[in-house]
């Protein structure tokens, strides 16, 4: 090698170690600003995750129907019940999760954790977005949806609290967040969920909370363990084998409904789901899954 090309290779070198350095200290200094009160709270929101609460659009969109007089309404209102409680489940999970928070690489710089935003301001507004999430199905006349609404926040704590640390158990109480907001938005519209469209609501549940923790797991390692304990009671592989499962449930089931319901038999949903073969197979194959898990 010539003196030029290894003059040259150590300049390169050096500037790259140098763009490296830099990009660093962008981000040591991005996260040592200290945002404002309002920005803190916004960030603790957590408006990125709010889209979940669509699915209290479901139930109506599926039925082809807003059910009731002004559905598209309570639909809204039912929007912003679980948009509210949701909130106030981050704020105050924040709280309790604080000191958790700090020894993890990127929640460490959530609000709450990093200090920008007083425990007692995050309690103050998570209780009030609580209020304003059970009110709304006061207000309507629809104590159902106050029920989802309810359930909802108390699974919601109940896990992040004790089920959390319980392998598979945890996974089902994350799916059933998903399912609750597709009962909330079917009760505020009047529109009666199938059996057939809430297995497949439970199943794409299940599914997205599968991703979640194969994607924590494979992305963070020994880190997502020490951060959430369960986390080594999973495999990545298993993970990825169990969303290929659930997918496949999922398809074989609105295929096989969609079979079923083009025969233009008079039996119910129910009959449909409860004495063909194929769709108990279907059934029994996820509660398979779950008693699986249960024994890993």
């Amino acid at each position: 090698m010539t003196a030029e090309a290894s003059a040259t290779e150590e300049s390169a070198g050096t500037g790259a170690t140098a763009a490296t350095a830099g990009a660093t200290r962008v981000r040591v200094a991005r996260h040592a600003r200290r945002p404002s009160w309002p920005v803190s709270v916004v960030r603790t929101a957590r408006p990125r995750q709010w889209p979940k609460n669509l699915l209290v659009f479901a139930a109506p969109l599926a039925g082809a129907t807003w059910g009731r007089a002004h559905g598209l309404s309570y639909a809204l209102a039912a929007l912003v019940a679980f948009t509210c409680a949701s909130v106030a489940v981050y704020f105050i999970n924040d709280v309790a999760d604080a000191e958790r928070d700090r020894r993890h690489p990127r929640k460490r710089y959530r609000p709450v954790a990093a200090g920008n935003l007083p425990k007692s301001h995050a309690l103050a507004i998570g209780a009030m977005c609580a209020v304003i999430g059970l009110a709304a199905g006061v207000v309507l006349s629809v104590p159902l949806l106050t029920a989802a609404v309810g359930g909802y926040m108390g699974m919601s704590f109940l896990y992040s609290w004790v089920l959390k640390h319980i392998a598979v158990v945890e996974l089902v109480f994350v799916a059933s967040g998903f399912l609750l907001r597709v009962l909330g938005g079917a009760a505020a519209t009047h529109v009666p969920p199938s059996a057939w469209f809430l297995l497949v609501c439970s199943l794409g549940a299940l599914g997205v909370a599968t991703a979640k923790r194969y994607t924590e797991l494979a992305g963070l390692g020994d880190a997502a363990i020490e951060h959430r304990p369960a986390m080594r009671r999973y495999r990545p592989k298993a993970l990825l084998v169990t969303q290929w499962v659930i997918g496949a449930l999922m398809i074989a089931a609105l295929v096989r409904f969609a079979v079923l319901t083009a025969r233009h038999t008079s039996a119910p949903v129910e009959d449909l789901l409860m004495r063909d073969g194929i769709m108990l197979g279907c059934e029994l194959s996820w509660l398979a899954l779950f008693v699986t898990g249960l024994q890993v």
